[in-house]
């Protein structure tokens, strides 16, 4: 019967039990012609040391056996008996390798290292495992043999327990290392390592040991800084990778050897090109937050280290408690019927979540939280009552008017005001304008559509945004335009065009048609005419406009239309769809039962984002340099100073329609 030697051998004197010796081992695969002496001689070790190691090889060497080789220089001394653990094998287990199944995987499964699945399936050390590889699988038990004499003779000595083979070793944590980082080093995916280490905590400690597979050290990987590494979101193809990362499937297979065998796996890291993002993202990986599986800069590595002590934020929202008394009925209309207060309540919502988890992270910070009540007396009153001299960031007023007044009355004393939703404010010195502006949303869809090669332009209005689509198609060489017909008995717009308005503008080939217009029956008219004179094999058409509004979500819109005209529009966030398995979103529908709305979103987005730049710069100001881009669940922040004025988010996403869902473009 086959035995195999898994561990090192235990030395025993006649007297006594020395102590345990490690050693390295390699193996050796028997080609034809090849005796122990000559592979003795080749290795430089001893016969009996080789005898030792491989009790079968006394019966004689056949070709492709293969051998383990004790490291150059030991020896085996005769007068010591040596007894070593070694593995019996009882039967075979046919395995047919299935999709996504790896070396590792498979020694989990059938509890075996992964050096004993190559010995008996010796392809294994040339090539990659692939899909449909017929495996045989030992079942082995452990015994104990004693090892001795001058001429090598063996004596089965103790049987022991089934097969407990060491599959994993020990593994310090380094400092900044996260666990996307170890699950790469050692060829698995997140949540094989969250397995292998039960209660394994979200931040990982420097010092903290944890168990990792059993590899060589050569096998294990080193994480190369030149380039970004992406860990694989579930049910994330090949396809979605391509509109993240811009790679196509032969090049991820290409970086990553063994991904073409393995197929993709939720939790895998992926070697990529170097990008900017993505390598923030790799920095910040220690302090994984709701919405930020890894935030998105290098704030969260500095979590804690508080250059100042005590960060405090006051957040302003017109609640306006004084007419409520919870849970009735008048409430609930009120809440209803009172959007300035249900935004309200559903921003502060989102806030509470993000300092509820930057608070479990030991984050530093005091917050305050006024009641504007909606009323500019209330507003005075509470800047007259209030100390704000050692506030480091205002998040509010809501209302634009309120806003100016408050970011007014603290500007001497340089205390940053941030916007949260509102976008015509004055961007006075300390006013932070968190969301993009319209001029923003156009130059980033023209940027984005501009360099497009082969493409030909179409500009649609209605009457009252012909002035703007006139401008927009100026960025656009050979562009054309073509505005809705007008009434013909009152000359007032009319909202509609005819097929051949339209025809006669698009092109064979590839075309863009803009739609600038916030009329819903309008938008239902283009659309549906566009969607049918989409042809892929004489046509392309993808529907944009430079700003999305409500009447392009009105029911009367189809999004079918929208999704096969790759409806494409500049936003100030994006949409995380359902797929994306999100933990903020786990989060807040575990607490209040409900799926966040964009308030509710953008109030945990602006909230952390103040938060871990106040926590991790010195102030606000300063955190523009530090962190010049931030990016959270739906929103991200990239801070421009103006000329004699304050600050202003220019960063914006390109979204489009894709099979019914809402997606951000990858630029």
């Amino acid at each position: 019967m086959r035995k195999i030697i898994v561990t090192a051998l235990i030395a025993l004197s006649f007297l006594g039990c020395s102590s345990l010796q490690g050693q390295d081992y390699s193996t050796h695969k028997v080609t034809s012609g090849e005796t122990l002496e000559s592979i003795s001689k080749h290795y430089k070790v001893s016969v009996p040391a080789i005898l030792g190691l491989n009790p079968d090889a006394r019966k004689g060497l056949k070709s492709n056996t293969v051998l383990i080789i004790p490291k150059e220089g030991t020896l085996i001394s005769s007068p010591i008996r040596n007894v070593a653990v070694v593995n019996e094998v009882e039967k075979f287990i046919s395995h047919k390798v299935k999709r996504k199944e790896t070396l590792y995987s498979l020694s989990k499964t059938y509890n075996i290292p992964q050096a004993e699945i190559k010995k008996y399936n010796t392809f294994l050390y040339a090539n990659n495992l692939r899909k449909g590889d017929e495996l045989q699988i030992p079942v082995l038990k452990k015994v104990a043999e004693t090892v001795g004499g001058e001429e090598g003779r063996t004596n089965t000595n103790v049987e022991t327990e089934k097969n407990t083979s060491e599959t994993t070793n020990t593994y310090v944590v380094q400092p900044k290392e996260g666990k996307w980082r170890i699950a790469y080093k050692y060829d698995i995916t997140v949540k094989e390592l969250e397995d292998l280490n039960p209660g394994l905590p979200e931040i990982l400690q420097p010092g903290e040991t944890i168990k990792v597979p059993n590899l060589k050290t050569k096998a294990i990987k080193n994480v190369d800084e030149k380039y970004s590494y992406y860990t694989v979101l579930p049910k994330e193809g090949f396809y979605r990778l391509k509109v993240k990362t811009g790679l196509d499937q032969a090049v991820l297979e290409q970086l990553n050897p063994g991904l073409a065998e393995t197929g993709l796996k939720e939790g895998m890291v992926l070697k990529v090109p170097y990008d900017r993002s993505l390598a923030a993202e790799n920095n910040s990986e220690s302090i994984p937050m709701p919405g930020n599986e890894l935030l998105s800069t290098n704030l969260a590595s500095q979590l804690g280290v508080n250059k100042a002590g005590v960060k405090e934020i006051a957040i302003m929202l017109p609640f306006r408690l004084h007419k409520m008394d919870v849970d009735t009925a008048d409430t609930k209309e009120l809440i209803k019927n009172d959007k300035t207060l249900s935004i309200s309540l559903d921003f502060y919502s989102g806030a509470l979540i993000a300092l509820d988890s930057l608070k479990k992270l030991g984050a530093n910070l005091k917050v305050t939280v006024f009641d504007t009540k909606n009323m500019h007396s209330e507003l005075l009153s509470i800047l007259d009552n209030n100390n704000f001299k050692n506030t480091d960031a205002v998040i509010g007023p809501l209302m634009p008017k309120n806003f100016n007044t408050v970011a007014s009355a603290l500007r001497n004393d340089t205390v940053a005001v941030v916007s949260p939703i509102t976008k015509t404010v004055t961007l006075g010195s300390n006013v932070f304008q968190s969301r993009a502006s319209d001029a923003d949303l156009e130059k980033a869809i023209i940027h984005h559509f501009k360099n497009q090669p082969a493409t030909n332009f179409v500009f649609v209005s209605d009457q009252k945004h012909r002035a703007k689509s006139n401008t927009l198609k100026t960025e656009f060489i050979g562009a054309s335009s073509v505005s809705s017909r007008n009434d013909k008995k009152t000359g007032k717009d009319a909202f509609y065009i005819f097929d051949q308005d339209i025809i006669k503008a698009l092109k064979p080939g590839k075309n863009v048609v803009f739609l600038e217009t916030d009329n819903s029956g309008f938008i239902s008219n283009v659309t549906s005419i566009l969607n049918s004179l989409n042809d892929s094999d004489k046509r392309e058409i993808t529907l944009a406009t430079s700003g999305q509004n409500k009447p392009f979500e009105a029911d009367i819109v189809s999004n079918y239309h929208l999704s096969n005209l790759k409806f494409t529009y500049p936003a100030v966030s994006k949409v995380v769809n359902e797929d994306e398995n999100n933990s903020f979103v786990r989060t807040y529908e575990k607490q209040y039962g409900l799926t966040p709305n964009a308030y509710v979103v953008r109030g945990f987005d602006v909230t952390m984002d103040v938060a871990l730049r106040l926590l991790t710069s010195d102030d606000l100001y300063l955190s523009v340099n530090d962190a010049p881009l931030t990016k959270h669940v739906e929103s991200k922040f990239s801070y421009k100073k103006k000329l004699f004025g304050g600050y202003f988010n220019d960063a914006v996403y390109i979204v489009n329609y894709n099979n019914l869902k809402i997606e951000e473009v990858k630029q």
